[in-house]
């Protein structure tokens, strides 16, 4: 996709902050009418820059009050290795968000339960089964200091 432009800012601003905003309102907060509107959003999405559109659970209000980050350790980090922990990491519903790491660690987890003995149960039938893992460590988190946030683009 071609350079982003000032316009094409505003909008993944406001896309972020309200994904269901009607085009009749997004055009109305950036400055342009309806249908140049909607061809920008649709060359956004169409070019990967607007992944997807999501609706913002609260985990408490699904019964998930335990978020844990998980940091994994491999003992072998062959081609080969890789692909098959990261194929388990991606089977594993509660892991809800993983990254790749540079440094002590290879991998960070954030994965949602709906208690310590559910987080357990995940650890040892699911976290320990992942191949070539050497380490598993945990924090639990206490309270939420800030929730997900809208890229800062602008």
């Amino acid at each position: 996709m071609d350079a982003l432009d000032e316009i094409d800012l505003r909008i993944l601003h406001e896309l972020q902050s309200d994904g269901r905003i009607s085009n009749q309102e997004l055009a109305d907060r950036v400055g342009l009418s309806p249908s140049p509107c909607l061809r920008r959003v649709r060359r956004l999405e169409q070019s990967g820059v607007v992944d997807k559109y999501t609706a913002v659970v609260d985990p408490a209000a699904v019964g998930l009050d335990i978020t844990a980050f998980v940091r994994l350790r491999l003992d072998s980090h062959g081609t080969g290795v890789v692909e098959r922990v990261e194929e388990a990491i991606r089977e594993i519903p509660e892991v809800t968000e993983a990254y790749l790491l540079a440094g002590d660690h290879d991998y960070l987890l954030k994965v949602a339960a709906g208690s310590f003995a559910a987080y357990e149960e995940l650890m040892r039938t699911k976290l320990r089964a992942i191949p070539a893992v050497s380490s598993i460590e945990t924090t639990f988190a206490i309270s939420v200091t800030k929730p997900s946030s809208p890229l800062p683009i602008r």
